[in-house]
């Protein structure tokens, strides 16, 4: 296009055309076609899954987080045919303030448990999702260096995505994946302190509780609740100027411990000290993990308690498919529009409104 300045009207000024400017795409590129991934049937999922493959796992492990009806479709039957080969690990849930050093402390741990009791260690590790973006950072692959490249090991951080108990139920079917792949150890590391850790004690058999000394009232630091579901607190940091601190530590959580109930177990839980960076301590943690795993084996705790586990879940699964049957009702979802106008116009209370769409709901049911 020519430049109006080189019209009649502007004569003694020229404007020049320029350069031609270059592609904004390199035209020596080649453009290759990506290849879509094979979608497996359920026959091939369960078929590598038992054979250990972690690829395989990993995309099954995909499929029980989506949201997607069709992937939930396969991926209940995956689970269904993968339950007969699990149940063989000891699965040990881990959390912690933030900050207490639980990432660098899973590293430690798993390093030294593969190497001193061999077997193979699955790691899941549910990570937060912001409110306001939905999204998860998912780093904690790179705070465990050693245990992330150890040829023994799955890592697997699952976001929350605004749903503890959705994430939480997909820990749980995802610990079955894994001890049908052959993982006789796996660590569910939470968020930290608050509701995720009442959701990880029921999926776990060992509750181990990492605390730091030298922040003040150390039993400001924690709730109640989560100090009675503990079977083992370690307090870690204790190196160098801060082993006294530890040492004081340990001493008020087993001073708060004694008023606490005589735990179901007959367990009486122990508080140790150690250090994750430094690697000091980690021999006795363990040795005190396995005379869990040795005493409630031998008074029958353990199936207990699994079974507990497995009938919690049952109800936890018949309230999600409830809520989300409620919800995803078209009917019910316009009805909510016009309660939800008329709770806020004060036109009617909250507690009526809810009633008369929960007996829609049941009537429509009916």
């Amino acid at each position: 296009m020519e430049h109006p300045e080189n019209s009649e009207e502007y004569k003694g000024l020229t404007v020049n055309k320029g350069i031609e400017q270059p592609a904004t795409v390199n035209p020596y590129l080649q453009f290759r076609k990506k290849a879509r991934r094979r979608q497996f049937s359920v026959g091939e999922y369960v078929e590598g899954i038992v054979k250990g493959d972690v690829t395989v796992l990993s995309q099954a492990v995909t499929l029980v987080e989506s949201v997607k009806p069709e992937h939930q479709a396969v991926a209940q039957e995956v689970i269904e045919k993968c339950l007969p080969y699990s149940g063989k690990s000891f699965r040990i849930g881990i959390s912690g303030v933030p900050g207490a050093g639980k990432s660098t402390s899973i590293d430690v741990f798993g390093i030294h448990v593969l190497e001193r009791y061999g077997g193979k260690l699955a790691v899941l590790a549910i990570d937060p999702s912001s409110e306001r973006s939905k999204g998860s950072i998912l780093g904690d692959k790179t705070r465990m260096e050693k245990l992330s490249v150890h040829p023994a090991s799955f890592i697997r951080p699952s976001p929350t995505a605004g749903s503890l108990g959705g994430v939480a139920r997909k820990t749980r079917e995802t610990i079955i994946l894994c001890e049908a792949a052959g993982f006789d150890k796996i660590f569910v590391e939470t968020v930290g302190v608050g509701q995720s850790e009442t959701a990880v004690h029921s999926m776990v058999d060992f509750f181990l509780l990492i605390q730091l000394a030298g922040t003040g009232d150390e039993l400001q630091g924690i709730k109640r609740g989560i100090m009675e579901m503990a079977d083992g607190i370690v307090i870690n940091k204790a190196d160098g100027s801060n082993v006294e601190k530890a040492k004081l530590a340990a001493a008020h959580f087993r001073n708060a411990l004694h008023l606490f109930p005589a735990p179901e177990s007959g367990w009486t839980p122990k508080v140790l000290t150690y250090s994750g960076f430094y690697g000091l301590g980690i021999q006795e943690i363990w040795d005190m993990v396995y005379e869990y795993y040795h005493f409630v084996q031998a008074n029958g705790y353990f199936e207990h308690r699994r079974n507990e586990q497995a009938k919690y879940w049952m109800y936890e699964t018949i309230n999600e498919q409830l809520r989300d049957s409620f919800y995803n009702n078209r009917q019910i979802a316009e009805q909510l529009v016009r309660e939800e106008r008329q709770v806020l116009q004060g036109a009617s209370t909250s507690f009526a409104a809810a009633r008369r769409l929960l007996e829609s709901y049941f009537n429509r049911q009916a």
